[in-house]
């Protein structure tokens, strides 16, 4: 089962085919979406105050099984807290979806994997570099 970041998503409203094809090959009930992928669509869609980004935000609120974070707080602390002892830092919302990804056992979807590759045992795929 995947996780889907907030990067494969715009693709996939935005109607790149790669990230369609391959979401309809794998199956929608594979794929859930953090709450803070979510969070992220909303506010690019009312910074723009782009109505037709607020529809398509709600649409993926509706069209997948969102994970919340809550249920990963302790998760997201143990990761948080070895990274930073090994002196690296990501982003928290980043680390919240990578710290859901691994207690679930999901791989993540992102277009950022050089990012994310710095979470030991996060499985990862990029769907857009192969459009």
């Amino acid at each position: 089962m995947y996780i889907i970041d907030s990067d494969t998503l715009i693709s996939l409203v935005r109607g790149q085919h790669g990230v369609q094809q391959k979401m309809v090959h794998i199956g929608l009930s594979q794929c859930k979406v953090s709450e803070i992928s979510l969070a992220e669509l909303y506010v690019g869609a009312y910074k723009r105050n782009d109505i037709k980004g607020m529809g398509q935000a709600n649409y993926i609120a509706q069209t997948f099984e969102i994970v919340r974070i809550s249920s990963h707080l302790e998760d997201y602390a143990k990761l948080r807290a070895g990274l930073e002892r090994q002196g690296c830092k990501l982003d928290s919302m980043d680390l919240f979806i990578a710290a859901s990804a691994l207690a679930e056992d999901l791989t993540l979807v992102t277009h950022n994997t050089k990012h994310f590759s710095r979470v030991p045992g996060l499985k990862l795929e990029d769907w857009i570099q192969d459009e």
